[in-house]
């Protein structure tokens, strides 16, 4: 059975939730969730080596996530609060959106932990595995939207 969550689990996810409050991190996640939508490794690439504020937003989030996920697999923060839709839903559309190209990433960057603590929490039980299944067809559903907007355009 699942450690309990307590208070302070509950404080630690209010302190990360004011983490994500922070102007930059605000207008970064709008990025991450709005704009930024990459078909494959290259288009990600092409941000991650850019000297652009795009770049900085990448990395701002993409660390965020990975250091909340930490926490997770430390032990720190409580897995089961921790993976409910208001606390890490965004964690796993952000995945869902690199997931189908996480290998080649790692490969073309040579760093195979990009992305490990998010992926490891987002692939270890079964309602995760789940959330993240769901997030990358939604993904996939939206890129296909988008190329018909455009095609129509």
């Amino acid at each position: 059975m699942a450690k309990k969550a307590t208070a302070l689990d509950a404080q630690v996810v209010m302190q990360l939730y004011d983490l994500r409050r922070e102007a930059e991190m605000r207008k970064a996640r709008s990025w991450w969730g709005g704009e930024f939508w990459p078909q494959n490794a290259d288009d990600f690439l092409k941000v991650l080596n850019s000297s652009t504020q795009e770049n900085a937003w990448l990395r701002q989030v993409s660390g965020y996530w990975d250091m909340a996920a930490c926490l997770v697999l430390s032990g720190a923060v409580n897995e089961d609060l921790f993976l409910s839709a208001g606390v890490s839903g965004e964690m796993f559309f952000i995945l869902a959106k690199i997931y189908p190209f996480l290998k080649e990433l790692r490969e073309k960057t040579n760093n195979p932990d990009l992305y490990k603590n998010v992926e490891a929490v987002a692939t270890r039980s079964k309602i995760a595995r789940k959330r993240l299944e769901r997030g990358v067809k939604n993904v996939e559903n939206r890129r296909k939207a988008m190329a018909k907007s455009a095609k129509t355009s």
